[in-house]
């Protein structure tokens, strides 16, 4: 908190005592003139008249405490990316205004392929395809460094940074193996990229439903034909299939119902004005593992939860999320309402951060470890679950964005049942019983 804003607050306490700043300076042994300086936030108490002031004005010492520590800004980073013509740039100013009026700055990064390309800079004009995407991977990650560095000195505490494209929006436009250069070279890992953004979301090229709608004639850098727009659509959902909160959004709808969809979406993962989660979950026939790794639209992640301790009845878990060694870190606590919904908050931690709450690990329940298949299809995204003690079953969930929501199940799986109200399949409670006992159970 500024420290005038603090003074105000010092000053406000002591009226609402009808006391003088002659009788606090008294009680306290200082001057008159300190007690004047707190007030007019020339400076601040130290800890031991924050106690004394804490017992004069009848307010627990932390009050004041918390008053005194810098206002914590809630940043959050978004990405909106969609394939051709698929309502981004209309999807932008929806977003501004919703937001806006819902108290938060909302801070847009510009697409940087369409600053490059209206510039001079483009696939076709440098030497190779490699050198652009270097040059945009190099600008992208400038221009969000900037964004999230003046983010954190907004005057607001409630900060939404959009990023118009993500830096994963490049592997859609390079092979396989040179996307995978770009990072070496630049010492970038791929997973940490993706997962940098806290939420993304994808809204399906006007080409895949809406054909008659498609068009060129409004984006310098959109050159694709109705077939190659749709095939790039595919490239970028498969280039972001992975990330923890992937959102997309079809053309199911008329367009104006598309981008209220796209804000419900948003709302819901920012918490406003909760942070509902809406799941079901399936008991599903082991899949085909070669099959789903050779899906271009599936990627595979590690992930090891561990419980802590539950605090006021809010189930609390931390997770290592990642593969081959590369991981990120994330707390989760989850408080039930309903069968198929809970209100969940959850937030990143730093290495040093997650095993510090390792400390705090509930030593009745065991650590879960499992292989998660994250799988883009029919427009949704579904996330299968191995579990190494199981041989003949899995889990599949998928969150969903109404309790109505029509889920179309792919066709290669195979469900056995719908567990979303059985808490014999929830992770938690799986954590109750040994290994070996779930072997026993798989196999029953």
């Amino acid at each position: 908190m500024e420290n005038i804003d603090y003074g105000n607050y010092l000053c406000k306490l002591r009226r609402e005592n009808n006391l003088t700043q002659r009788f606090v300076a008294y009680q306290l042994n200082v001057s008159d003139k300190a007690v004047s300086k707190w007030e007019m936030g020339k400076s601040k108490p130290g800890l031991d008249k924050l106690k004394l002031l804490a017992t004069l004005y009848n307010v627990p010492l932390d009050k004041l405490l918390d008053n005194e520590k810098e206002k914590e800004v809630k940043v959050s980073k978004i990405v909106l990316t969609g394939g051709p013509c698929a309502g981004k740039t209309t999807a932008l100013t929806w977003i501004s205004n919703y937001f806006t009026k819902r108290g938060y700055s909302v801070l847009f990064v510009p697409e940087t392929a369409t600053e490059l390309i209206s510039n001079g800079i483009a696939p076709w004009t440098c030497e190779t395809n490699y050198d652009y995407q270097t040059f945009q991977v190099k600008l992208q990650k400038l221009k969000e460094q900037i964004f999230d560095d003046a983010a954190k000195k907004m005057k607001n505490d409630k900060i939404l940074i959009v990023c118009d494209r993500g830096l994963l929006d490049n592997k859609a436009y390079m092979k396989e193996a040179e996307f995978k250069r770009l990072l070496q070279d630049l010492k970038m890992s791929e997973v940490k990229e993706r997962d940098s953004y806290d939420a993304v979301f994808h809204l399906v090229s006007a080409a895949k439903g809406k054909e008659e709608a498609y068009t060129i004639s409004n984006n310098v850098a959109r050159k694709e034909s109705v077939e190659e727009a749709r095939a790039l659509d595919d490239k970028i959902i498969s280039s972001w299939t992975g990330h923890p909160h992937f959102r997309i959004i079809d053309n199911s709808t008329e367009f104006e119902e598309k981008l209220e969809r796209l804000l419900k979406e948003i709302a819901s993962f920012l918490g406003e004005p909760e942070p509902l989660e809406i799941e079901r979950k399936y008991l599903i026939y082991y899949p085909n593992i070669k099959e789903l790794e050779s899906m271009p639209n599936c990627t595979k992640v590690d992930i090891t939860q561990t419980y802590l301790k539950s605090k006021d009845g809010v189930e609390r878990r931390v997770r290592a999320r990642g593969i081959d060694g590369d991981y990120l870190y994330y707390l989760t606590e989850k408080r039930n309402i309903s069968p198929l919904k809970r209100i969940e908050v959850e937030r990143k931690l730093t290495q040093n951060e997650y095993l510090t709450l390792l400390m705090e690990a509930d030593n009745k329940l065991h650590t879960i470890h499992k292989t998660r298949y994250c799988l883009s299809e029919n427009n949704q995204y579904f996330e299968i679950d191995i579990y190494p003690e199981w041989s003949m079953e899995a889990i599949m969930e998928i969150e969903l964005s109404s309790e109505d929501e029509v889920i179309n199940i792919p066709k290669f799986i195979k469900i056995i049942k719908e567990v979303t109200d059985d808490n014999s399949y929830k992770n938690y409670e799986m954590a109750k019983e040994m290994p070996k006992e779930l072997v026993k159970k798989r196999k029953r």
